[in-house]
């Protein structure tokens, strides 16, 4: 192995980290153990990519602790053929994750300079079935739409109903909900005409920006 693939790390992470705490599909484990963390996140932080926190990564912006990475990606209930939106690509850590599991990811970033980011991560590392488009995404991608998940990395007063709208009947949507100090994390069900959500703890995310979401 190369030396800076820090293989031991993600092994434990996965191991003590998530496992543990009761994420069980073998897909996302084995994407958690593959996909290097580390490289997604600039330094100084790249050293504590593996340690049970979130990171800053610029521009007021964090990658969440792996933990809730691998809780959000198993909520939404991935298969290999489908199309997932991800609201918040950040340094397109999660997007990498999803990338594993599905045909096709198209994130969204507010700011482009993160989603440069974003994408220069992605390329170095051929994930090559994720696009990155620069917007708001409280109003999703329409072009795009239905997706059969979406996944919200940003916390939201309420859900944002045009997301709502764009998700493939029997698709899960999954968005931290509450103040801009501390959210529910929500799965939501839509099957038909029917919206159902459980709900799975507490979570802090930084605020989610836009015309349905916390404003500009």
């Amino acid at each position: 192995m190369p030396p800076l693939s820090r293989v031991d790390e993600r092994l434990h992470m996965v191991l003590r980290q998530i496992k543990l705490r009761g994420v069980s599909d073998p897909r996302i484990l084995s994407a958690m153990r593959e996909v290097p963390r580390h490289l997604f996140i600039p330094p100084p932080h790249d050293q504590a990519a593996y340690d049970d926190c979130p990171l800053p990564i610029g521009n007021g912006q964090t990658i969440s602790q792996p933990y809730i990475v691998a809780l959000m990606t198993e909520l939404v209930q991935t298969h290999s053929g489908d199309h997932v939106l991800e609201i918040g690509a950040g340094c397109g850590y999660q997007a990498a994750v999803l990338s594993m599991l599905v045909h096709q990811v198209t994130t969204i970033e507010r700011i482009p300079a993160v989603a440069d980011l974003a994408r220069k991560n992605l390329a170095a590392l051929h994930y090559d079935n994720v696009e990155v488009i620069v917007g708001d995404g409280t109003l999703g991608y329409p072009q795009h739409a239905p997706f059969n998940g979406i996944i919200i990395t940003a916390s939201a007063p309420a859900i944002p109903a045009p997301l709502i709208d764009q998700l493939a009947d029997n698709g899960r949507l999954v968005i931290p909900v509450g103040s801009r100090d501390i959210q529910d994390l929500v799965a939501l069900h839509k099957q038909g005409a029917a919206i159902t959500q459980e709900h799975h703890g507490g979570v802090r995310f930084v605020p989610l920006i836009g015309e349905h979401g916390w404003g500009t």
